[in-house]
């Protein structure tokens, strides 16, 4: 009898181990295709093919999301990749990106101690979900190209948020990519090309039925983690509402120079967060904001 269990315990354990080092290999697999592919690189039949085989059972949602991430016929957009995955994915996914990071250091570490790390540290939520829809949000500027989110309206109480940070968090990494299609009009030609600029600003998205501007739901308590790679922890509403109400001044200023109605105008303006003064402790632009509005009361 006492043979038989300590068979039985072996077995278990020769289990548990072999399926061990199969997730492990599959994740270091998925962060290698993920660092060839994620750009403009279109993986081949046979890259696709090999990264959907021999998949353990756990390991399918995250191998199915990283297929999207590095292929140019995605559906990231949809509701299956717009919905918050449960934690365990999160964290797998995670995980392959740092793979993926740990792939492109010239001193690298050994991959299964990283995952043995990864995945036996306390890792805030908060921090799994930015991970995820920074990845969702890369990959569409990526491979969805030329830009235009002009038809897509995101339907925040379908995506399984737990609550309003969550929803934050995947609104400022989508607006994110989406200033960052403006950036370079604004900030690099001179004088800016606000033609360019507001031609794209009609492509953004729709959020909840609405013009991407009326969201406001960023009353929720802030917290910090490692953005910016070297900088330290940062706030997380300092650095995504400052680059937010950038994209907003922005549109404003297009809309100055490009002939913009005055309800256009007055719509942005009291529409959305750039009347906010309790939120302008998070952004650089404060002054800039508040000389805005003594202007306003002045007309």
């Amino acid at each position: 009898m006492k043979k038989t269990t300590l068979t039985l315990l072996a077995t278990c354990l020769t289990f548990l181990t072999f399926g061990q080092v199969a997730e492990n290999q599959k994740l270091i697999e998925l962060g290698k295709t993920y660092k060839d592919f994620m750009f403009r690189n279109e993986p081949t039949k046979e890259a696709l093919k090999e990264v959907k085989t021999d998949v353990p059972a756990n390991l399918k949602t995250a191998t199915d999301f990283i297929v999207q991430t590095i292929s140019t016929n995605n559906q990231l957009l949809t509701k299956t990749y717009l919905s918050r995955p449960d934690d365990k994915v999160l964290r797998q996914i995670y995980i392959i990106r740092a793979i993926n990071l740990n792939l492109r250091e010239e001193n690298q570490i050994d991959n299964n101690k990283l995952i043995d790390s990864l995945s036996n540290k306390d890792i805030p939520t908060y921090e799994l979900v930015d991970n995820y829809y920074g990845m969702v949000f890369t990959a569409v500027g990526n491979k969805n190209q030329p830009f235009d989110l002009s038809k897509t309206d995101f339907k925040m109480k379908e995506y399984n948020f737990k609550d309003d940070t969550e929803k934050g968090i995947m609104f400022l990494r989508c607006m994110d990519y989406c200033g960052k299609t403006i950036w370079g009009f604004m900030n690099v030609v001179k004088p800016p090309n606000t033609s360019k600029a507001i031609d794209n600003i009609k492509k953004f998205p729709k959020f909840n039925g609405q013009a991407y501007y009326q969201y406001t739901d960023f009353y929720f308590t802030d917290f910090e983690m490692n953005i910016v790679k070297d900088k330290g922890i940062q706030s997380y509403k300092s650095y995504y509402l400052d680059k937010f109400y950038e994209t907003l001044l922005s549109h404003l200023i297009c809309l100055n120079n490009e002939g913009g109605s005055e309800k256009e105008k007055n719509d942005l303006l009291l529409g959305s967060i750039l009347k906010e003064r309790n939120l302008y402790k998070y952004t650089k632009y404060k002054e800039t904001l508040e000389d805005i509005f003594k202007e306003q009361k002045r007309e």
